[in-house]
């Protein structure tokens, strides 16, 4: 079994020390002096997973198990969550501070992300019907004056492309939010949910099917097979539940900032270092 340690300056030899103390290791590779894959003599069980993952965070480093199908050399599309993935913010609960119901919509949105509320579709809705009346610039005031990149969003575009990796932003939020940032970051494909405006105003509605988690895994599926390949060539990010059917069978999943329930079943769990650290692994 492969462990990749990442690190945002340079791999621990303590860290690796440690694990040697209860793991046989057969070789070490330093990718770069930030990420370092440890080869070793078993196969883990979860909890020595998570005894390792827990070990990494007492040395600043991002520890993650690399699935017997990745193959640095094969992958061919990078699909990505926008919503605090890629931003740092959920867009949805900014725009209903506009109308003066963050509060209500935001609960809603940390329910749906932890796994509570099964039904994403459901609760999207639930939450765009709050929207109600919310004026059109209040999306245009979200972009200009709230959201930013996360660390690492601009190289990890960047980087992909460089690589021949077709990039994919799948996103349960808006077009009005993919649509700029596929300009401004010249990403190859995105998906998002509508918002219906009448007059200048949000009319609490969605256009169309909901992008939920099916929809998510369906777009990345779809690319992979346009590109002559399956979903182990793939690389998935994301943060929320309704993330883990586009991650379940990629080639790697990695949670950013996740919750829980992501970070328990994604390979890599990125807490430390920037979005593009994997890339280093190819």
């Amino acid at each position: 079994m492969q462990i990749a340690l990442f690190h945002q300056k340079i791999t621990q030899e303590s860290l690796i020390h440690e694990i040697q103390k209860s793991h046989v290791i057969k070789a070490v590779t330093a990718k770069t002096e930030k990420t370092t894959i440890i080869d070793l003599n078993e196969t883990l069980n979860l909890e020595q997973k998570i005894h390792l993952r827990n070990l990494g965070v007492l040395h600043e480093t991002d520890l993650g198990f690399l699935p017997k199908y990745f193959n640095p050399s094969l992958i061919k599309v990078l699909a990505m969550d926008m919503d605090s993935t890629i931003i740092n913010i959920e867009c949805i609960d900014e725009i209903a501070d506009a109308v003066g119901k963050k509060k209500e919509v935001s609960e809603i949105t940390e329910a749906a992300m932890r796994g509570e509320i099964k039904d994403f579709s459901e609760s999207l809705r639930r939450r765009v019907a709050l929207l109600e009346g919310a004026p059109e610039s209040a999306l245009e005031q979200v972009f200009n004056e709230r959201l930013q990149l996360n660390e690492g969003a601009k190289e990890l575009i960047s980087r992909a492309h460089q690589k021949g990796i077709h990039t994919l932003l799948v996103s349960g939020g808006f077009t009005f939010f993919t649509e700029k940032l596929q300009k401004a970051l010249h990403i190859s494909e995105t998906h998002a949910n509508q918002l219906e405006i009448i007059n200048g105003k949000l009319t609490g509605k969605v256009i169309g099917n909901i992008v939920d988690g099916s929809a998510k895994a369906a777009y990345v599926e779809a690319s992979c097979l346009r590109l002559g390949s399956n979903k182990h060539s793939a690389v998935t990010m994301g943060d929320g539940s309704n993330d883990l059917l586009m991650m379940h069978g990629a080639g790697l999943s990695i949670g950013y900032k996740a919750k829980p329930i992501v970070k328990d079943n994604a390979d890599l769990a990125f807490d430390h270092v920037n979005l593009d650290a994997w890339l280093d692994l190819l």
